[in-house]
C-alpha cells in the first residue's frame, strides 16, 4: 500500500472535503483528488461517497481511516522525536473540554502550558458533549462522569461534589413547604433534593424561581438571594469561608469526576504526555480544594 497515497485519504477525510483538505496541506486539491482515485483502485474498493457538495466515507473508508489515521500519526511523531533528538514536545495539541472547566481553570492552565513548552500549539475547544476524538482530531478530551468507551482508557484527575447553598438571608423553610430554588436547564423537573448533613440525611422540597444554563449564572444568582442552588463544592467554596453563603448540606449523589480520555490503540505522544503532566502538577491530589485554590488563585 502507498504510505503517501494512505495519508492524503487520511488528510481528506480528517477533513471532510478534497478543498477544505487541499488549503489545510497547501497541495493542490486535483492531486489529492487523484491520489485517493489511485488508493481507491490498488484497494478495489470506494472510500468516498462523492456527492454534488458533500463527500462521505463510506463504511469501507471509514474503517480504514479508524484504523490508520493513528497509525500515521505515530509514525509522524517518530520521525518527529528521532529528527529533534529528543524527547521535546512540540507540534499541534487538540483538547475539547467541558464548559465548566473551561471557563474557570482552563485558560490558566493554557498559558501555563504555553509558557513551558513553547513549541506546541495548544487548541482548546469547550462542549459538554461526547465528541469523537478519532473523527474530529482531538488528542485529548477532558470530561465529567464519562460512559465507559473500550476505545478510550484515561484516569481521573480531580474530583468535586455537589452542594445545596444559599444566601443568609434565605432561612430554609419547614420540611413541609418548598423553598424557592435555581436549577440548570429547562428539562430539570425534579421536585426536592436530598441532602447529607450532619444532622443526617433530609429531603429539601424546592419551587424553581430560575432555571439557568450555566453553573456560573446559578452560583452569581444564588449570591443575590433569590433562591438556593446546587453548586459543586469547588466554585463555592470561598463564599462558604466568607460567610456570604451557607452550606445547607452535601446533595446526596456520587461525586464528580472530572477524567482525561484518549485512544487506547495509540501511543501517548510527548505533547499530551506533557500536558497530563501538567494537570498533574496543578492538581497534585485531585481534590475539590485543590481546585477552589486554584481557581480563586
Amino acid at each position: 500500500m502507498d504510505l503517501l497515497a494512505l495519508a492524503d485519504f487520511n488528510l481528506v477525510a480528517r477533513h471532510g472535503g478534497f478543498g477544505k483538505a487541499a488549503r489545510a496541506a497547501g497541495r493542490p486539491k486535483a492531486t489529492l483528488s487523484r491520489r485517493v482515485a489511485e488508493l481507491e483502485a490498488a484497494l478495489d474498493l470506494r472510500l468516498f461517497e462523492r456527492g454534488a457538495r458533500a463527500l462521505k466515507l463510506t463504511e469501507e473508508g471509514r474503517a480504514l481511516f479508524e484504523r490508520t489515521g493513528a497509525l500515521l500519526t505515530e509514525l509522524d511523531e517518530t520521525a518527529t522525536a528521532i529528527a529533534s533528538g529528543g524527547h521535546t514536545p512540540r507540534g499541534r495539541l487538540r483538547i475539547s473540554a467541558p464548559l465548566l472547566f473551561s471557563q474557570t481553570a482552563m485558560g490558566r492552565l493554557a498559558a501555563g502550558f504555553a509558557v513551558k513548552y513553547p513549541e506546541v500549539r495548544l487548541e482548546v475547544t469547550t462542549e459538554d458533549r461526547a465528541v469523537d476524538m478519532i473523527e474530529e482530531g482531538y488528542d485529548l478530551v477532558i470530561r465529567v462522569n464519562p460512559e465507559p468507551d473500550e476505545s478510550l482508557v484515561g484516569r481521573i484527575f480531580l474530583r468535586d461534589r455537589l452542594v445545596v447553598v444559599a444566601s443568609p438571608g434565605l432561612a430554609r423553610p419547614p420540611d413541609d413547604l418548598a423553598v424557592p430554588a435555581i436549577v440548570r436547564g429547562a428539562g430539570d423537573r425534579i421536585a426536592a433534593w436530598d441532602i447529607v448533613a450532619p444532622a443526617g440525611r433530609s429531603r429539601i422540597a424546592i419551587e424553581p424561581v430560575l432555571r439557568l444554563s450555566s453553573l456560573l449564572m446559578i452560583r452569581d444568582a444564588v449570591r443575590t438571594g433569590v433562591g438556593a442552588g446546587r453548586l459543586p463544592i469547588s466554585l463555592v467554596s470561598h463564599d462558604l469561608a466568607a460567610g456570604t453563603l451557607m452550606h445547607w448540606g452535601d446533595v446526596d449523589s456520587p461525586d464528580i469526576a472530572l477524567w482525561t480520555l484518549y485512544p487506547s490503540r495509540r501511543l501517548l505522544s510527548a505533547r499530551v504526555s506533557a500536558f497530563l503532566g501538567h494537570l498533574k502538577e496543578a492538581f497534585p491530589k485531585g481534590t475539590p480544594d485543590e481546585l477552589a485554590a486554584y481557581i480563586g488563585g
